[in-house]
Formats: structure tokens, C-alpha cells, sequence
């Protein structure tokens, strides 16, 4: 059985992108760097990294983001462990999305990209 996870993304809260990107860009090697928007936030995917920059405490502080082949199976399992859907699934720039805290009290964001 192969794994549903393509990716594990580690959030980190920077004051500003364009401060931030060279640092992480350097550690994840020759990687392109997806900038884009998501509500309030400036967000730059940097390899492992998803940086996050404006008004951050409005929203779940989040573990990391999961990048999975598929979300319908990542929400059977997490409904079936007893997780709490936190946000139900919807579009965003780079894909869908949900987020998840866990039984264990982890919240998760949890994303399948397009096609």
C-alpha cells in the first residue's frame, strides 16, 4: 500500500517575505518559490517550507501542512480516528484544503493540489 502523503510543509510566521525567502531558498536548495495569496496572508512555498506573513493569529496555529493525493481519503481517516474537522473543504490558490485538530489536539492543514 503507498502512502496518501506527497509532502509534509513546515509553516513558519515571518515578519516579511521578501526578508525571509533568501534564508529558505538557500536551506531547501534550487527550488522555485510559489508566492500567492490566502485571505489577509502573504504566503511563499519554499520546498519544505510555507512561509506566512500578516495577520497570522487570526487564524489555527497549525502544526504543518500535509500535501496529500487524496483528500477524501485523508478525511476518512482523520473522521475516523475522531478528528475535528475545523475547516470543511474548500478551493484555495494551490488546490483544496481542510484543516483538522486530531484527538491528540494537533491541527493540521491538510491539502491535495489541482489535477
Amino acid at each position: 500500500m503507498s502512502s496518501n502523503i506527497r509532502a509534509v510543509l513546515t509553516n513558519i510566521e515571518v515578519d516579511d517575505l521578501d526578508d525571509a525567502i533568501p534564508l529558505y531558498q538557500e536551506l531547501a536548495g534550487d527550488v522555485a518559490v510559489r508566492r500567492f495569496t490566502y485571505k489577509e496572508l502573504d504566503v511563499a512555498a519554499v520546498g519544505p517550507y510555507l512561509l506566512l506573513s500578516g495577520p497570522t493569529a487570526a487564524y489555527v496555529s497549525q502544526k504543518a501542512t500535509v500535501v496529500v493525493e487524496s483528500l477524501d481519503l485523508a478525511l476518512k481517516a482523520l473522521e475516523a480516528a475522531g478528528a475535528e474537522l475545523l475547516e470543511a473543504p474548500n478551493e484555495v490558490p494551490n488546490g483544496t484544503r481542510i484543516v483538522a485538530r486530531h484527538p491528540d489536539g494537533s491541527v493540521f492543514e491538510y491539502m491535495q493540489p489541482p489535477g
